[in-house]
């Protein structure tokens, strides 16, 4: 038995909104908790990094990039954790949507700036620089620079999470609220 074709009212774009409101915090949730399954086994890579041999021994303590890169990750994760949270269950306001927006921008440059400082670490000890007849020390230590190039490699995974969150949230912020309005005595003393 066929049932009859009734026509449907096209959806209204209050409808459209909010679906697409749902997507996007479904979609910053999981990026906010994503880095973590990264920055955590970077981290704990790092503090079980050591070698021991006939010339010497080497540990991620030992150079203070590493250690940088072992506090950022810890860093991240614990912020990707906090926020995932907050996100999922607190309404968004314009303070929050500020206050996201800029924490999002500084851990996107923390990870940053300690996965570059843990490569330009690697690239030395990789290629030595013969300029300062400083050699190569991963012939030396082999596994202990790998181990530090799979962490670097997992830390800029990361990276790729954080600025994609940071598009996500500087998109909520400027698309629904405006930038904040100067006070009127800001005004007055500027003249």
């Amino acid at each position: 038995m066929m049932r009859p074709i009734t026509a449907t009212a096209a959806p209204d774009n209050q409808e459209l909104e909010g679906n697409k409101t749902t997507f996007l915090r479904t979609a910053e949730t999981f990026l906010r908790l994503l880095p973590i399954g990264f920055c955590v086994p970077a981290l704990v890579l790092m503090l079980k990094n050591s070698e021991e041999n006939d010339h010497g021994s080497v540990s991620y303590t030992d150079l203070g990039a590493f250690r940088y890169l072992v506090l950022a990750n810890g860093i991240c994760a614990g912020y990707s954790l906090l926020s995932a949270v907050l996100v999922s269950v607190l309404r968004p306001n314009a303070l929050r949507a500020w206050t996201f927006f800029f924490l999002d921008q500084v851990l996107t440059y923390i990870i940053l700036s300690a996965g570059a400082s843990t490569m330009e670490v690697v690239y030395l000890a990789e290629n030595g620089d013969s300029a300062i007849l400083w050699s190569s020390a991963c012939g030396s230590f082999g596994q202990f620079c790998h181990k530090i190039k799979v962490s670097a490699a997992l830390t800029f995974v990361a990276l790729v999470c954080y600025v994609l969150l940071s598009l996500i949230s500087s998109y909520k912020l400027f698309s629904k609220f405006d930038v904040p309005a100067r006070s009127p005595a800001a005004s007055d003393t500027d003249q």
